[in-house]
């Protein structure tokens, strides 16, 4: 499967209590072409991480309501939309909502890692799509088992996409979704609850990186 249909068919996902950035449009934040823009920002990013020879897939468990549903990128929020876009070459991402910039505690937190290990990853969740609370849009819940079930084949299709050498669980909850699945499991810390400072160690040694060290991103893939 190509980015193209890849993005087309996680568009084609319709469940009850979830928000599919690719498919829904927010009556409350979103532009007149969030869908469209997010698919777009989505597949540019698919398109240069393939580019780039990525060859790791960094996962969480579900996209958030600050993150991933506003931006179509996954662990991405608006204000490290441009900083994800220049560490895949300068590919041009634009932001799907209206109204001020928001910031998700987590994007950030992962963004400042890539920003000193300085090489692009591929981020990805388990469940690909924003679960919330029946009625409340603007809640997180975790997925159920039998979301994550109906969704493991796009997963497993991003990761026949890509080859990767290895994924990283971000979080116990994705390193248990991923023990079958056939690729080498690295499991780290997720960075909400305190495990900040644990999270970026484990990965600084991870890609042998000092944190006091800042490499500037590696543009041009």
């Amino acid at each position: 499967m190509n980015p193209s249909h890849f993005v087309a068919a996680l568009a084609d996902m319709h469940l009850p209590a979830v928000f599919n950035p690719y498919a829904d449009s927010c009556d409350v934040h979103d532009r007149s072409n969030a869908v469209r823009q997010r698919k777009k920002n989505l597949l540019l990013f698919l398109e240069a991480a393939l580019e780039a020879r990525v060859d790791t897939i960094w996962v969480a468990r579900d996209l958030g309501y600050r993150g991933g549903r506003r931006t179509g990128v996954p662990l991405t929020d608006e204000v490290h939309l441009e900083q994800a876009g220049q560490l895949l070459g300068g590919i041009d991402m634009q932001r799907a909502t209206r109204g001020p910039v928001v910031a998700e505690r987590t994007a950030a937190v992962v963004w400042k890692v890539l920003s000193h290990i300085g090489r692009p990853v591929v981020l990805w969740n388990v469940f690909p799509f924003h679960p919330h609370d029946p009625g409340d849009p603007f809640s997180n819940r975790c997925h159920t088992a039998s979301e994550r079930d109906l969704t493991m084949p796009l997963l497993r299709s991003l990761i026949d996409m890509f080859q990767p050498e290895c994924l990283v669980a971000i979080g116990r909850d994705a390193q248990l979704a991923l023990h079958d699945i056939g690729v080498p499991v690295k499991t780290v810390r997720h960075p909400s609850y305190g495990g900040q400072t644990e999270f970026m160690a484990t990965l600084y040694k991870m890609y042998g990186v000092k944190e006091t060290a800042a490499p500037q991103p590696q543009l041009g893939f």
